[in-house]
């Protein structure tokens, strides 16, 4: 029996819960990284930082390729780059008036 699509864009938001998942997503918006400099701007230990990336790959929202002997991840769908746009104007504009949002992308390395 076919997924219903309401059902499939819950999973897929689930996918997005966690805050390491949507930074990761954010950098790769920007460009593509190597495991390490990924490692060095998200503040989470090496393994839990695997496991995220396994969880995006399993929902095909990020590839893997090698470049010598590091790990390179990239956004596997443009439209991730449009949703997570969608989603900081949504927040920026809901929380304008009081300023409790930081915008961390500006203070990466």
């Amino acid at each position: 029996m076919p997924l219903p699509l309401y059902q499939a864009k819950a999973d897929f938001f689930r996918t997005l819960g966690h805050p390491a998942r949507i930074r990761v997503l954010e950098l790769l918006a920007e460009e593509d990284l190597p495991v390490h400099r990924l490692r060095a701007v998200i503040d989470i230990e090496a393994s839990n930082l695997s496991q995220q990336l396994s969880v995006l790959r399993q929902a095909g929202l990020v590839l893997q390729r090698r470049e010598g002997g590091e790990v390179i991840y990239s956004l596997a769908l443009p439209e991730v780059r449009d949703l997570l746009l969608a989603a900081r104007h949504i927040l920026t504009t809901r929380h304008a008036e009081s300023g409790a949002l930081v915008d961390e992308i500006t203070r990466t390395p």
